[in-house]
């Protein structure tokens, strides 16, 4: 095993090189090398130490796994501080990414230079905590209090460009290392020696107005916007101290926990695409509508050459409409050049009217709509289409694939691949294991979606798979607490203040309630036995026309566009209740979000019980990434192992004594609350 720091010394310049694969995270033997090689660069007696890292990073910041564990010395605040008061001057030459701890042991340098490539910010807000070894004071003191304010409490990383025209860098150079070999120290104090930020009151109300915008919730971003304030008015000694008190006692909070629990989650998902599989560089994707063409975009931005099909000649030019306006979309923020989106739209899209001269792709994609019969008459023609070694991935919702595969040639290659809307924005992606799916088959496609920068989580067959099975849940207790006495409006607003990126009603005034009304018809919840079925939502549809937002009208009434609480709709709620022969009675906020929160997690549980789910974090993945669950609670299931399992259990249980038809105890709850172990060790894999 190689030090992950090296130190050479020639011509009176010292080199301290960090060399921790993959991203050089500054654990405690990368802080314990740098100790050591700055003793090396003292007793040789140079005149200029050189600080760089390898690979693609300078330091991407700390090792988040150290965050549960105590801290071990030598701490990064001292090594920054030692840096700063260095007597030879330091200059860092950054690489590749310096962010977090990396940026604040490049700020404590005399000066930095930065390869053209580089990126540098202080994304610490998005795991819960601030910097907390002096970047909130020394960031200020070197670029203004405005500029500081954006990056630190919005966590935005920015490229070596941008740094340069803030004065974050000195020189931008190919070869940072050599460059800040030579360069000339610029005319400034030492480190520690800056003068204060100017205050600045109107850039600090506007960071904690965007801060309420952004985060609402959290913790962190107001508590950065605290500190980069104060470096304009407290010494920078008072400011350090007060940084790492905050820094230390937001370590162990649980929205830090969230944060970082979510953060390694995400990394493990795009570590499946790592794990073998072919290489896809063609792809059909039948149907053009708003899903197909999306999918068939992204597929393109990756560099696949894709086969859009269509019906007819009409659907086909719709198909390229759809193409053409996300590439003029990515034209108009900036993201592409109208050249740039001109060549790739005639170099990687082809438009085909039925399956007779489809190129001979290595993976079709699916995106129908909602019809059995009909998506297995297009795989029964993709089949015949193309090679028997081509992947066949539908696109479906909530339809069976395991039917919708019945009478392949090769169903080993068939699976689902659930995208979500919009499919070239939304980064979850759930993988369904079809009964007959190959692990080669499931391979390649969790290659091809972390090719696409998608969360991929794989899943086995069900109604709904994880995140539609669990939102389905989700509403139906929602809805009984309707019936029992709460109105649509106060449920959203429990929901939003819980976190939730909006409520249930509003979610399905955008979907549309003949959505969800033609799913309940399909899987026959009215005749559905041992399930309490409330028909608020149905009598809505059925009786009154209203649809959501596209008819002007749903939950919700629209003045202006903006939801209105409805009458109309609360009379209908409040007739149910009545029909039903219950005694509506008040809720609380705090019990709203309790009963539909303690609903996901019990379907949450179901889904690892039954081994449709691999784990709790692949779930709470789905539901922040797909359903607007608040990232910094860490989704459903982290949110459970927070809260405690045998508490959620007794709520379940004092629940269930009240109204046994909507909860039940899942076993694998019970057991993980009797035996102390995790419901990731429960978990019945695949």
């Amino acid at each position: 095993m190689t030090d992950p720091v090296r130190f050479t010394a020639q011509r009176g310049i010292a080199r301290i090189t960090i060399d921790n694969p993959p991203v050089n995270v500054t654990a405690q033997p990368v802080r314990a090398g740098l100790s050591a090689a700055l003793d090396a660069a003292l007793a040789a007696g140079v005149s200029r130490v050189v600080l760089t890292g390898t690979g693609r990073a300078f330091v991407a910041g700390a090792d988040a796994k150290e965050f549960d564990a105590p801290p071990v010395a030598p701490h990064l605040p001292d090594l920054v501080a030692r840096i700063a008061a260095f007597p030879v001057p330091v200059i860092a030459a950054i690489n590749g990414a310096a962010l977090g701890g990396g940026l604040e042991l490049a700020l404590a340098c005399a000066a930095r230079v930065a390869a053209p490539g580089a990126t540098l910010g202080l994304p610490e807000v998005t795991l819960g905590v601030v910097p907390g070894a002096g970047g909130t004071q020394r960031l200020a003191r070197l670029i203004g209090l405005a500029p500081a304010l954006s990056l630190i409490s919005e966590g935005r990383v920015i490229g070596a460009a941008a740094a340069l025209q803030l004065g974050l860098v000195d020189a931008l150079a190919e070869d940072p290392v050599a460059a800040a070999e030579t360069l000339a120290l610029p005319a400034r104090p030492a480190p520690d020696a800056l003068p204060a930020p100017a205050p600045d009151p109107a850039a600090v109300e506007a960071a904690r107005v965007q801060a309420a915008k952004r985060a609402k919730g959290q913790l962190a971003p107001g508590l950065a916007i605290d500190l980069v304030a104060a470096s304009a008015t407290l010494p920078l000694v008072e400011g350090l101290a007060l940084e790492r008190e905050t820094f230390l006692s937001l370590k162990t909070s649980d929205q830090a926990a969230a944060l970082r629990h979510v953060f390694f989650a995400e990394r493990a998902a795009l570590a499946r695409g790592r794990a073998g599989g072919a290489a896809i560089e063609t792809a059909v994707v039948v149907g053009g509508g708003t899903m197909g063409a999306a999918i068939a975009y992204a597929l393109a931005g990756v560099g696949l050459s894709v086969a859009l099909v269509e019906t007819d000649a009409a659907g086909a030019e719709r198909a390229r409409a759809n193409v053409a306006a996300l590439y003029a979309e990515a034209v108009a923020r900036g993201k592409s050049s109208p050249e740039a989106a001109e060549a790739a739209q005639a170099a990687r899209h082809s438009y085909h009217l039925g399956y007779a001269d489809l190129p001979p792709a290595q993976i079709a994609i699916e995106a129908v709509f909602e019809d059995l019969a009909v998506k297995k008459q297009v795989f029964a023609a993709l089949d015949a289409a193309l090679p028997e070694t081509a992947i066949l991935a539908t696109n479906t919702s909530y339809l069976n694939p395991d039917r919708i595969a019945e009478g392949l040639r090769n169903p080993g290659r068939f699976l689902g691949l659930h995208f979500f809307s919009p499919a070239h924005v939304m980064k979850l992606v759930e993988v369904i294991r079809a009964a007959t799916t190959t692990p080669e088959t499931l391979a390649t496609v969790l290659r091809l979606t972390a090719r696409l920068g998608k969360i991929a989580v794989p899943a086995g067959v069900c109604d709904g798979f994880i995140g539609n099975r669990i939102l389905t849940r989700y509403r139906q207790i929602c809805d009984v607490m309707l019936i029992e006495g709460a109105l649509p409006a106060q449920v959203d607003a429990a929901l939003r203040g819980f976190g939730m990126a909006m409520g249930p009603y509003e979610v399905q005034d955008l979907s549309g309630l003949d959505i969800a009304y033609a799913n309940r018809n399909r899987m026959g919840w009215r005749e559905k036995p041992g399930i309490r079925y409330i028909a608020i939502a149905d009598r809505i549809v059925e009786e009154t026309g209203r649809l959501g937002r596209k008819t002007g009208a749903g939950w919700y009434d629209y003045e202006g566009g903006k939801p209105v609480p409805s009458a109309a709709i609360n009379q209908i709620v409040v007739a149910e209740s009545s029909r039903a022969g219950i005694t509506r009675r008040p809720f609380a906020d705090e019990e709203i979000v309790a009963r539909a929160t303690t609903a996901m997690i019990e379907e949450g549980a179901r889904l690892l019980g039954e081994g449709i789910a691999e784990s709790p974090s692949d779930i709470d993945l789905v539901l922040v990434h797909g359903y607007g669950f608040p990232r910094w609670r860490g989704g459903p299931m982290h949110y459970a192992e927070r809260l405690g399992l045998s508490g959620i259990c007794a709520r379940i249980e004092s629940f269930a004594a009240e109204d046994p038809l909507s909860w039940a105890l899942p076993d694998i709850l019970r057991h993980a609350s009797e035996t102390g172990r995790s419901l990731s060790d429960l978990a019945r894999k695949p």
